[in-house]
């Protein structure tokens, strides 16, 4: 493809996603070719920019003066914090852009129909970054279920084990851990579980109920003598999990931590060492100020009497696992053992099916393959290339309602219902 016919993009968040997302579309750069980028942090913008060779005139501290510009691109990716998506992306839409969003949408339900409003008038298309829908073990599972091999599904039992480190990294001492400033931790961490629930049973959530709390990563629970801070001496680091100079500094390895933590795209030991002697990355995990919860459960009821049960916790390892109930058999996986069973009751036969490591997913990210998988599926949008994973943005945000309704639920012990809940909005 000539450098002419090459699909343009704008970036506006050069953080963790959106340099996940960028790192992508340059690994297919006969096709894509990032040409803006709007990010506060000087470091990070200037990661991009040399990364990807664009001018210095098309790079911004605020997304303000990159959408004040004529269109220039094909598509602009939205990846600022939760918080700062309905702004960039109402203006963008404005301008003719299409997007590729980051989940969640928006804060609120309110500013996810703006979103949808505004792009249907538009005209214009917003990919939301549900990225479990690209992985194989769930495009898989999506096959099976179509094939009719276990008949009417009746029933799912899906979780994610967050995993205690996780979430003290993101959710305790990190971004996340204020849902006054932030979104909900069911919205944040798995509005995209919401939405592959959704999806796999290709049916309309009609009820949900909630119950979480936080519990564990609370003052109470300080260890006796523990100090405000990591680097104060702890006399429990030894025997502590959560101790920051040995998540942040003595792993090398885990760059997601690292950079982080330092908000830097290239830290370096010292920028770790300032960070956790300056930063909430440094402070012991019962003394963060954090108010998300640190397990939860949804019961969520679905037309034609499907009912699933939905499970976040910390306190079990990372990774995502589902059960599914049909008439004629069952599926088992996990999404970091490419494997999945299929259970047939009539002979009692197992089938498994083996994905390919590339399914593994872990604490570094990748989910599974779905960051690769949805840039493969915003080029076949782009192209008009049907892809049976895409969701238009309408889709979505009823999606994102279920994770919000759960959170009312939550909150007030009610018992909710979607209608009645997004006619709201």
């Amino acid at each position: 493809m000539s450098q002419n016919s090459k699909k343009r993009l704008i970036l506006i968040g050069a953080g963790s996603r959106g340099k996940c997302y960028t790192d992508r579309t340059l690994a297919r750069s006969d096709y894509f070719e990032l040409v803006a980028v709007a990010e506060p942090i000087e470091e990070r913008r200037e990661y991009i920019k040399k990364l990807h060779g664009i001018d210095d005139s098309l790079c911004f501290d605020t997304w303000e003066p990159l959408l004040a510009m004529p269109k220039m691109a094909d598509v602009a990716i939205i990846a600022t914090m939760d918080r700062d998506h309905v702004a960039p992306a109402l203006a963008a839409i404005e301008k003719g852009y299409n997007l590729l969003l980051e989940k969640p949408a928006g804060a609120t339900p309110e500013e996810c129909r703006r979103i949808q409003r505004a792009a249907e008038e538009r005209g214009v298309f917003v990919l939301v970054c549900h990225v479990l829908r690209y992985t194989k073990f769930f495009r898989a599972l999506k096959d099976i279920i179509k094939s009719g091999e276990i008949g009417r599904v009746l029933s799912i039992q899906h979780s994610e084990p967050v995993g205690v480190v996780h979430q003290s990294h993101s959710f305790v001492r990190g971004n996340w851990r204020d849902s006054n400033e932030t979104t909900p931790m069911i919205v944040q961490k798995t509005c995209h579980d919401m939405d592959i629930l959704a999806w796999l049973v290709d049916k309309k959530c009609k009820r949900v109920s909630s119950f979480g709390t936080l519990t564990y990563f609370t003052e109470e629970n300080a260890p006796k003598d523990a100090p405000e801070r990591c680097t104060d001496g702890c006399p429990h680091s030894e025997g502590c999990p959560f101790y920051s100079k040995k998540l942040y500094l003595d792993d090398k390895d885990n760059y997601w931590f690292r950079s982080t933590c330092t908000k830097l795209a290239a830290p370096t030991d010292e920028d770790i060492i300032r960070s956790i002697t300056t930063t909430d990355y440094g402070r012991c995990v019962y003394k963060c100020k954090n108010n998300v919860v640190d397990h939860q459960v949804v019961n969520l009821e679905f037309e034609d009497g499907i009912l699933a049960t939905f499970s976040m916790s910390a306190f079990d390892e990372g990774g995502r696992r589902i059960k599914i109930g049909g008439t004629k058999g069952v599926i088992e996986g996990m999404l970091t053992n490419p494997i999945i069973r299929v259970h047939h009751f009539l002979d009692k036969s197992d089938r498994e099916i083996d994905l390919d490591a590339q399914c593994a997913d872990n604490i570094n990210g990748g989910h599974g393959g779905g960051d690769d998988g949805i840039v493969d599926a915003l080029r076949d949008v782009l192209e008009g290339v049907p892809n049976f994973s895409v969701c238009d943005i309408a889709e979505s945000c009823d999606n994102h309602l279920i994770a919000f309704a759960a959170e009312e639920s939550r909150v007030t012990g009610k018992i909710i219902d979607l209608e009645e809940y997004s006619s709201r909005f």
